[in-house]
């Protein structure tokens, strides 16, 4: 019987019965040939093509056997990471998404009689997580790429730098203060409470309590009252000479005070308590409560400084209620800024002062940071927070 002609009745038949799935027991895998009744697929085995390959077959069974099921393992591998990801999904929608392809590797084929052989054949190799319900086999990938893996790392290094030195030192005070609260609650435990027992005579308890006699305050008083008096009396005679030679004596104690300060400051060991450590482009925090509590603990970032070197002008950028606020403040009521690992930093003073370096490690107990220079790459350990502020170009 001849083929029916393009275009008709019978031929587009054909054509949407052949696209279609049709019963597996009818399909020649080593041949790839899909017949739609059995009367087509006992003609095709009889046929001298499918007698080459099963001749072929036989010589090496094992080999096409492991072909077939590596290309099988692949395709349902495959569908399952790009269709499904990590989801735990069932295994059998899976598979009726797999055989929705008509030219997949069939079952039968393959080293594995049942779904249910594969799926604990997927479990036993670790490619995939199995488990066993009321609905059937439910089956989770393993995605191990390498590129996936990288990017988990690099997305979780991230978080990590990100992750402010300010929120790491509230970590750790709170960490101080549940170790404090149980260790009192120890101490609290190791004393031992005493019942009050009644002795066996009843005496009555005698207190020998030595207080000594109040002052008497009337003489005092009375002084006072005489001294007001003579002062009053000597206000009305003092003339404006006199006022304003207090007023100088005054005056040169207070420079007096000033100068002794100064020296004070100098005999500091510490650079930045006689030089201005400010510099532009600095990151600085208010710890100052003058302002108001909307100021305190703002941080900023130092737009020009004084001729003394001591003063400077900080835009504030945190919190978002004085973002853009410009003050004006003493080195004294500023304190600086440790970034996150991997930011930069100024040294502010030092053998190293004004230069460039990158922040490597933290120690959050000693209140110190180490150090990358950026010039020499020479490592700095344990340098004191005072010593180095953020740095913003």
């Amino acid at each position: 019987m001849g083929k029916h002609e393009v275009g008709t009745p019978k031929y587009i038949a054909n054509k949407i019965k052949a696209k279609g799935l049709q019963k597996l027991r009818w399909y020649c895998q080593m041949c790839q040939k899909q017949c739609r009744d059995e009367n087509g697929f006992k003609c095709h085995t009889m046929s001298e093509s499918h007698h080459r390959q099963l001749l072929l077959f036989a010589e090496n069974a094992h080999r096409y056997m492991d072909q077939f099921s590596r290309e099988f393992s692949q395709g349902y591998l495959n569908l399952l990471k790009r269709q499904f990801g990590t989801r735990r999904v069932p295994a059998n929608r899976v598979y009726q998404e797999y055989i929705a392809d008509r030219g997949h590797i069939h079952m039968n084929a393959t080293q594995w009689l049942t779904l249910t052989a594969f799926v604990k054949w997927l479990g036993r190799t670790g490619q995939c997580v199995v488990d066993e319900t009321e609905k059937g086999w439910y089956i989770t990938y393993i995605d191990r790429d390498p590129e996936t893996l990288a990017a988990q790392e690099k997305k979780a290094k991230k978080e990590k730098m990100d992750k402010d030195d300010e929120e790491r030192l509230m970590d750790f005070i709170d960490k101080q203060i549940e170790r404090a609260k149980q260790d009192t609650k120890d101490e609290m435990g190791e004393t031992s409470k005493t019942p009050l027992m009644r002795s066996e005579n009843d005496t009555p308890l005698v207190l020998d309590i030595k207080l000594k006699p109040k002052p008497k305050l009337l003489p005092v008083l009375e002084v006072k009252q005489e001294k007001i008096k003579s002062e009053d009396s000597q206000s009305k005679l003092v003339s404006s000479k006199s006022i304003n030679e207090k007023n100088k004596k005054l005056k040169r104690s207070n420079d007096d005070n000033k100068t002794e300060f100064t020296k004070k400051l100098k005999s500091n060991d510490n650079p930045s308590a006689t030089e201005g450590w400010l510099r532009e482009g600095l990151m600085v925090k208010v710890t100052t409560k003058s302002l108001g509590d909307k100021y305190y603990k703002a941080k900023g970032v130092v737009q020009s400084i004084g001729t003394d070197g001591f003063v400077g002008k900080v835009k504030l950028k945190t919190p978002e209620e004085v973002n853009g606020h410009i003050i004006r403040l003493d080195q004294e009521y500023l304190e600086t800024v440790i970034p996150a690992i991997g930011k930069e930093i100024l040294i502010l003073w030092g053998k190293h002062k004004g230069m460039r370096a990158i922040v490597k490690k933290l120690h959050i107990e000693h209140y110190s940071i180490d150090v990358e220079l950026e010039k020499d790459k020479q490592i700095l350990e344990k340098l004191p927070y005072e010593q180095v502020c953020k740095y913003i170009d």
